[in-house]
């Protein structure tokens, strides 16, 4: 076990591996706090049959360096909970209200939605321990799903990247993997903008059509708890079919390694913007960047979600965190590619220097580094 942890662990953290169970109501769940010496961490609560330790440290890094490149009062965390999201809603109910008790005591980890939870689901942590964000309107939370948090984000920093690489949004072509709360509201403000949708994915399969796709109709498929691929406006085809899809600007917006060494020489874009987190492994990004893609990292891409959350936190209106957003990742964005390339570096390399520079003048005013 000393070794496994070991293999986590560098000079930024992580701070604390948490593991919790319950066995009367079947709780498996892990907490990582990465690092907070700029605050208390923010992180969602990611829900599945397949998480992993491993996953969760790397998704708190991730965290850790998001909230640092949007200069956040606040530190990396994770959780993550072992079960099936769909199971039934009392059951999940208690799995979810059992863990967050367990962890009440953990001050430094602040809740919030993520994979497999939702709004209810961090009233009912709020409930149990007096904390968390991405809270329902009713007590006193920012929706951050419907106002499409992270997808406005998305677009922000899509809009600067195209600039990079002289490529106007009119008319690009978007390929979105993982049609959910994140990949549809991106998909919404970038065809508001003269984006056009050509293709799609969710658990269920994928959409194709070059002509292009109806969002605000696929939403609604969405929200009669369908599938994209029960929609007749183009070509429905098997999950993976949506990385060979031919387009100008890929989004991965699902869950962590969807592009690997094995199925990168697959993807034809001129840029990936990742709205999930660590979507694309180390191998795939270098082999993008030596092709002459374009990637934004996740951390900078995907940061409105945690932007919003931070901002409700603290008291701030729905109007003031889209502002913030909006500020934040059009910056970040510019500064990381302008570093990039001015020091010939990958875009994911620029990024971290950014935010570890952040993060060590945070650590270097505490008496201990890390927490």
């Amino acid at each position: 076990m000393e070794k496994t942890i070991a293999t986590f662990v560098d000079d930024l953290g992580p701070a604390k591996i948490i593991c919790i169970q319950e066995p009367s109501i079947h709780l498996q769940g892990i907490l990582v706090v990465d690092n907070v010496a700029a605050g208390p961490s923010i992180g969602g609560l990611r829900m599945a049959e397949n998480v992993s330790m491993g996953e969760c440290v790397r998704l708190a890094r991730a965290m850790t360096l998001k909230n640092a490149a949007a200069g956040l009062a606040h530190g990396g965390g994770k959780s993550v909970l072992f079960g099936n999201p769909k199971m039934e809603h009392k059951q999940k109910e208690n799995l979810i209200r059992g863990f967050a008790y367990a962890l009440r005591g953990e001050s430094d980890y602040i809740f919030g939605p993520d994979m497999g939870t939702n709004e209810e689901c961090m009233a009912w942590v709020k409930d149990e321990i007096g904390r968390a964000v991405g809270l329902p309107s009713e007590i006193g939370g920012i929706p951050l799903d419907i106002i499409g948090a992270t997808g406005w984000g998305l677009y922000h920093t899509i809009d600067v990247a195209l600039e990079h690489i002289h490529l106007p949004l009119q008319g690009a072509r978007i390929v979105i993997q993982g049609f959910g709360a994140v990949g549809k509201h991106a998909a919404r403000f970038l065809t508001e903008h003269g984006g056009v949708l050509v293709g799609a994915s969710d658990s269920k399969g994928s959409l194709y059509n070059p002509e292009g796709l109806d969002v605000q109709a696929l939403i609604d498929i969405k929200g009669q708890g369908k599938s994209i691929i029960d929609s007749t406006q183009g070509v429905a085809g098997g999950v993976d079919a949506v990385i060979d899809m031919e387009c100008d600007i890929w989004i991965p917006a699902a869950r962590p390694d969807v592009l690997h060494k094995d199925n990168i020489h697959r993807l034809s874009a001129k840029l990936v913007a990742q709205g999930a987190n660590i979507p694309l492994t180390a191998d795939a990004e270098k082999y993008l960047h030596d092709h002459g893609v374009l990637v934004i990292p996740d951390f900078i891409a995907n940061a409105g979600g945690v932007i919003c959350a931070a901002m409700e936190y603290h008291g701030a209106s729905q109007t003031a965190s889209m502002q913030t957003i909006e500020e934040k990742i059009r910056r970040n964005t510019e500064e990381v590619l302008e570093l990039a390339k001015k020091h010939s570096l990958l875009p994911r390399e620029a990024a971290v220097q950014l935010s570890r520079s952040r993060l060590e003048k945070a650590m270097h005013l505490k008496r201990w580094r890390i927490f």
